[in-house]
């Protein structure tokens, strides 16, 4: 998978030779040492100033704030478990909401899990802060269909755009439903070495192969684009469903606050695109559960 660009942030570099020791020069009768001073006072004063100036001139554009604390797991838990009861009202009464589009409906294999039930397939990484995003409103949605355990929290890529979008990730969990199966794929870590991120888990050769047809134009509108979502050959999801900035710099446990206010920015653009990907799952499973596939969802359904 293509990962995303990273804007390469404007450093000062170089050094100065040190200079050989000079005599001290003497003061000079009649004469104020404070002018020479001040002088280089003044100049340093406007280096600093320039240097300020281009740092932020030539800094990537959408980059959040330095990296929280990470909450500990019990408060993950608790966090997950809030969004994973969100009450159904709250849900319709979002509707579409802030949902700026990325589903769209394919005719393409149908990828089963080994019960036969239909799969949910997710491919995306630790560090890409559009996975990071994305992860908050499928959380959402699929806590509708089963259960997650086990999920961890993370932060996406400190050197990306949206540095340090707060977020899950799905490596390691587990998820238990008695209509779907969830299949994620987190392909790297958050963390460079040596320029590169380690790999996590490698798609298998048919998970690859789906994304490489369907994950491209005239299905998506990039190539090789993540987050990317099989809904068993029904619909694809490729790249984020609403903006990072939407989080951006907040921490877990004031998003989770967010999202309970249906009004708030947050929870029209997370629990909008959890209706939206809710809608593409009741598809899938003929429109059960009907706690999920309630009717606001179904009318969700034609917009896809």
């Amino acid at each position: 998978m293509a990962s995303r660009r990273k804007p390469e942030p404007v450093r000062p570099g170089g050094g100065q030779t040190a200079a050989r020791p000079r005599p001290r020069p003497q003061r000079r009768r009649g004469t104020t040492p404070w002018l020479p001073v001040g002088l280089t006072l003044g100049l340093i004063a406007a280096a600093v100033v320039v240097f300020l100036l281009l740092r932020a001139l030539t800094a990537p554009s959408g980059t959040a704030s330095a990296a929280l604390p990470l909450p500990s797991q019990a408060a993950t838990d608790q966090y997950v478990q809030t969004l994973a009861t969100l009450p159904s009202s709250e849900l319709d009464q979002v509707g579409q909401g802030a949902y700026q589009g990325g589903i769209t409906a394919i005719s393409g294999p149908s990828l089963k899990g080994s019960d036969g039930k239909p799969e949910v397939l997710y491919m995306g990484a630790e560090y890409c802060p559009y996975c990071a995003a994305e992860r908050w409103a499928m959380i959402v949605a699929l806590s509708r269909f089963g259960t997650f355990s086990g999920i961890k929290p993370m932060t996406s890529s400190a050197s990306d755009v949206y540095a340090n979008t707060p977020t899950f990730t799905f490596y390691g969990s587990t998820y238990t439903s008695q209509y779907i199966d969830f299949v994620p794929v987190e392909e790297t870590t958050n963390k460079q070495v040596n320029g590169s991120y380690p790999i996590l888990q490698q798609p298998t050769a048919e998970e690859q192969s789906l994304a490489s047809t369907y994950d491209a134009p005239p299905y998506a509108s990039t190539s090789g684009g993540i987050p990317f979502v099989y809904f068993d050959g029904h619909y694809i999801l490729s790249g984020a469903t609403y903006s990072p900035s939407t989080i951006d710099g907040m921490s877990w446990k004031s998003i989770v606050e967010a999202v309970q206010d249906p009004s708030s920015k947050q929870a029209q653009a997370i629990l909008g695109s959890a209706n939206m990907i809710t809608a593409a799952i009741c598809k899938v499973t003929g429109n059960q559960p009907a706690s999920a596939c309630t009717p606001t969802i179904q009318a969700l359904e034609s917009k896809l």
